[in-house]
């Protein structure tokens, strides 16, 4: 007869952990867990986990050499959209999104503007008679640039005597590439004096419009390291200006100030901050 020593209570079979509940609710965790694993290395197959690649910088290359690029890196170009710079080559990039050194994945679509290659010609208006504030507008208008303001004695401050095209008068009505500099000459009854005022901190093409309502030329242009490509010249912003921004009346119209420009976004908050 077999002799049976386990007390009541104390069988294996009782422990709680070992009862058949448990062990369903175990193998139940496990298939979940196994299910998350699984769905986790799938889902990273998917999104090409960690395998994101920094945008190349197409900017200045032509097309077909972009497309080269491109294919060796995995990505799509998308020509978007167009624009005429008469100071870069016809047909290059001229700008991309993302940005150079973006973080991308694989087979990320990257959408380019070119500089035209037929520049858009436009009818050159006549601004003679007109105030330099009312002239900026009009040559705006026609998607044309103010120059050099040049200032030459006359009895009406700051109205146009003369408009004039790479050093030679252009006349109303000839035709011309859009975005071409347009140099102005002026009045100036004598006396006449202008202050500096601050664009520190400013986008390139703002500081330029407020020193011009100013009655100054944009000077030198030094750009810092952080500016490489002409794109970049666009979208640079001032870090330094010389002379300083003055709160009086000290400087003849027509005078230069001398701009230090960089897209390096630390310097860039650093002045604003200041």
């Amino acid at each position: 007869m077999a002799n049976n020593n386990t007390k009541p209570g104390s069988n294996s079979e009782n422990v709680w952990w070992r009862h058949w509940f448990m062990i369903e609710l175990y193998k139940a965790a496990g298939v979940v867990l196994g299910i998350l694993i699984i769905a986790t290395i799938l889902l990273r197959i998917i999104t090409r986990h960690n395998s994101e690649m920094e945008v190349p910088d197409f900017s200045g290359l032509s097309l077909k050499e972009a497309q080269e690029m491109a294919i060796e890196s995995n990505l799509r170009l998308e020509v978007t959209d167009s624009v005429f710079l008469p100071r870069i080559g016809r047909g290059l990039v001229f700008r991309q999104n993302p940005h150079t050194g973006s973080k991308v994945k694989k087979n990320r679509r990257i959408l380019l503007t070119i500089n035209s290659v037929m520049p858009k010609q436009v009818n050159m208006p006549s601004v003679i008679g007109y105030s330099l504030r009312q002239a900026k507008a009009e040559l705006a208008a026609r998607q044309l640039n103010v120059g050099r303001l040049i200032y030459v004695s006359d009895m009406a401050t700051n109205n146009v005597l003369s408009q004039m095209y790479k050093g030679s008068y252009i006349p109303s009505g000839k035709s011309i590439e859009s975005g071409s500099e347009i140099d102005l000459e002026l009045g100036n009854s004598g006396g006449e004096s202008t202050f500096v005022p601050s664009v520190i901190g400013l986008p390139f093409i703002t500081a330029k419009d407020i020193l011009i309502d100013n009655s100054l030329n944009i000077g030198r242009l030094n750009y810092d390291k952080s500016v490489k490509t002409y794109s970049d010249t666009l979208s640079s912003f001032v870090i330094k200006q010389i002379p300083p921004p003055t709160n009086y009346n000290s400087f003849s119209l027509g005078a230069q100030v001398d701009l230090v420009l960089s897209v390096d976004k630390e310097k860039i908050e650093e002045v604003k901050t200041k």
